[in-house]
């Protein structure tokens, strides 16, 4: 199974719609969406009720036991996070603020507050017409790395036997990311035409190149700045980076996510330009 990765500097440069497309096109059998803290391939994919629905437990977090608690306020003079709260007379600890550092049990000369494991997110598994992994992670919770490399644990031990993996990733050069890149063929760089956009390809390639990553480049909505693709297409020249295709502004994307359709589903420029940049991907990782 070869397996590619698609990921971008930031959000909303079409990697997912790069993703959804290239789904579509090789009716893929493995499918995974690793940009766990904004998952949205599910919206296409991920329609029927799951097959399996697992917590993660992302890290520890502080709870008060209340029938210990005596309301000293010895916890509120010592957490750095400002994570407790005197509440009826009893310590209450609000979860988006507590970081799990345990000064707080450690104080408390009642043994009130302890660690107990917190449930951080939900791993989500579909099998229907494919295996298709995903998670969500809570709002404010850490550990996304380890989420996602659980998300890809997941989707390859139920994929069925096939030749290609399609893992949508997390926009940046975070932990997240790290996590995605980590025993993939390909990682194919959607970018868009901007002075923010090619510096974004080159903190990915950094990035890909302390991994030994192999890596490809394509351009979104090239012509809405001819200037910067310009500079990006050079950039791929100078890194000697693969450049796989230049997808063309079009209003039928906006058309097709507002019907939760793939851009597979509609004949039009953007559709050509994305199925001649996924023939390309099929070259370079030997599958075509």
């Amino acid at each position: 199974m070869k397996k590619l990765l698609l990921l971008s500097g930031k959000g909303g440069t079409g990697k997912t719609t790069t993703a959804a497309a290239f789904a579509k096109f090789s009716q893929a059998k493995a499918l995974a969406d690793c940009d766990v803290d904004a998952p949205n391939l599910h919206l296409l994919f991920g329609k029927e009720p799951p097959t399996r629905s697992t917590p993660f437990a992302g890290s520890e977090k502080a709870y008060i036991q209340p029938e210990l608690c005596i309301g000293c306020g010895r916890c509120l003079q010592y957490c750095r996070f400002h994570a407790l709260s005197l509440v009826e007379g009893k310590a209450s600890i609000n979860e988006y603020f507590c970081e799990g550092c345990g000064v707080c049990a450690q104080v408390c000369p009642h043994v009130a507050p302890r660690l107990i494991e917190d449930v951080a997110g939900q791993q989500l598994l579909y099998q229907q017409e494919r295996t298709f992994a995903t998670a969500s992670l809570k709002m404010g919770r850490g550990n996304s790395g380890k989420l996602v490399t659980a998300v890809k644990t997941s989707l390859f031990h139920y994929a069925p036997v096939c030749d290609l993996a399609i893992i949508d990733g997390s926009p940046g050069i975070g932990c997240p990311v790290l996590a995605s890149m980590s025993g993939v063929d390909l990682v194919l760089l959607v970018a868009e035409p901007s002075l923010s956009g090619l510096s974004d390809v080159k903190r990915l390639v950094q990035t890909a190149q302390g991994l030994n990553t192999k890596l490809a480049l394509c351009i979104n909505k090239y012509d809405s700045s001819p200037q910067h693709t310009a500079a990006l297409e050079a950039f791929c020249k100078e890194q000697q980076l693969p450049l796989v295709g230049r997808i063309p502004y079009d209003a039928t994307a906006s058309q097709a996510i507002n019907q939760g359709l793939s851009l597979a589903d509609f004949h039009c420029p953007a559709q050509l330009a994305l199925q001649a940049a996924y023939v390309e991907v099929l070259k370079l990782l030997e599958l075509a």
